[in-house]
């Protein structure tokens, strides 16, 4: 299904006809007709988007955003991240000499490292459930 048979799914189902919709938009008539050839801007779609209440993701594939579901951080996988973060800021806080800029590394500068790890760890955690998730365990 092309994007101008999604929009005019979308619109249909709140009531609105094509017509309608690029007269309230003030649209060129068709023009979004012509939305399967000619790929409209994200500001056109974002005014769709809004005028029928749904996001651009639903707008342009029918489908809610199932993917930040999929791809969020199970209890255990915090426990995990949580885990090595303490045993990391251990290992830091123990270490005589420990230099952050130049100077002796102080326990707000320990938490500065440490918060930046957890952001990369999380962020990778995310892009390999992505990357290894089989298709038949994903959910949608």
């Amino acid at each position: 299904m092309g994007l101008y048979e999604q929009i005019r799914d979308i619109a249909k189902n709140k009531g609105y006809s094509i017509n309608k919709l690029e007269q309230e938009l003030g649209f060129a008539r068709s023009s979004i007709n012509k939305f399967n050839k000619n790929k409209p801007s994200i500001d056109k779609l974002q005014q769709i988007a809004d005028l029928l209440g749904v996001t651009i993701d639903y707008l342009t594939t029918g489908k809610e955003d199932s993917e930040k579901e999929e791809l969020a951080l199970t209890a255990k996988d915090k426990r995990d991240i949580t885990q090595i973060l303490d045993q990391t800021r251990e290992q830091l806080m123990s270490q005589e000499g420990l230099m952050f800029d130049g100077k002796p590394a102080s326990p707000e500068a320990i938490d500065s490292i440490l918060s930046a790890m957890q952001i990369g760890m999380e962020m990778a955690k995310k892009r390999n459930k992505e990357k290894y998730t089989p298709k038949k365990y994903k959910k949608g």
